[in-house]
């Protein structure tokens, strides 16, 4: 049963995302000299994410912005609860679809059609319920024959393709989208785009990340902005974006297109 509309899709409070690792730490000529052996093991902790909250209400469309490293990927991937926060909470109302990078969670050794059967299964449909749905996505994929093939023969415009198919079609109340559509073709982002427009016009939840921000302008509803993992606005686009590029100093006329999307 959905969530009423009072309720956000996604409660974020108080994330935060340690890592540890380890690595090793070049010797000095000193301590070359003093002793022989490899570099001291190091361990380091990164903070991705530092007490993050935020609510999105549903059918809202929420873009995501920041510079590389920013905690944006991080962010996304525990929304889809790929990683469990070191810290804070996070509450997902609805079914979620994921298309964090292309193939995640596909077997390149495996043919299309197999990995369409895969991806269903993953988001919780039955064998029965995917069979249905896979004439449906394996027209729009428009790629025929290679659907017989194991996906370590596609190209990534066409992995691009099969994924976005899948994510879009399994009709998820939450579709949380990662930089997967920036290596598809021309004909496929348009598809794309029509694709994502349909899903909004049925009142659908998405979370957007995307260095080209005139796109996140134009199909968000709200904005973030994450620095070194620290959120640092939440509010409409146009005003997220210009305080962003005030920070970076950007050229806003040189921001990156929805051609380029």
């Amino acid at each position: 049963t959905l969530p009423s509309e009072s309720e956000p899709a996604i409660s974020v409070q108080n994330l935060s995302m340690t890592y540890r690792t380890t690595f090793e730490k070049r010797p000095t000529l000193k301590d070359s000299l003093r002793r022989v052996g490899r570099g001291e093991r190091v361990v380091r902790e990164v903070e991705a994410l530092k007490n993050v909250s935020f609510d999105l209400p549903r059918s809202r469309v929420l873009g995501i912005v920041g510079n590389n490293g920013a905690g944006k990927t991080t962010l996304v991937r525990a929304m889809s609860g790929i990683l469990p926060p070191t810290e804070g909470r996070i509450e997902i109302r609805g079914r979620v679809s994921t298309l964090l990078a292309l193939g995640v969670g596909f077997n390149t050794k495996l043919s299309g059609y197999e990995n369409i059967m895969l991806g269903g299964l993953a988001v919780g449909y039955s064998r029965a319920e995917v069979e249905e749905k896979t004439d449906e996505i394996a027209e729009w994929t428009e790629l025929g024959d290679f659907l017989d093939m194991p996906m370590t023969t596609y190209s990534s415009g066409m992995s691009a393709r099969l994924a976005f198919a899948v994510a879009v079609h399994m009709e998820p109340d939450i579709l949380i989208v990662d930089e997967a559509l920036s290596t598809g073709d021309a004909s496929f982002k348009a598809k794309a785009h029509e694709k994502m427009n349909s899903l909004l016009a049925e009142a659908h939840t998405m979370v957007l990340v995307s260095h080209a921000l005139a796109t996140v302008e134009e199909l968000c509803t709200d904005a973030i902005w994450l620095e070194k993992g620290e959120l640092k606005m939440y509010g409409p686009p146009g005003e997220v974006i210009e305080a962003y590029n005030a920070s970076t100093g950007v050229d806003p006329a040189a921001v990156t297109t929805m051609q380029d999307f």
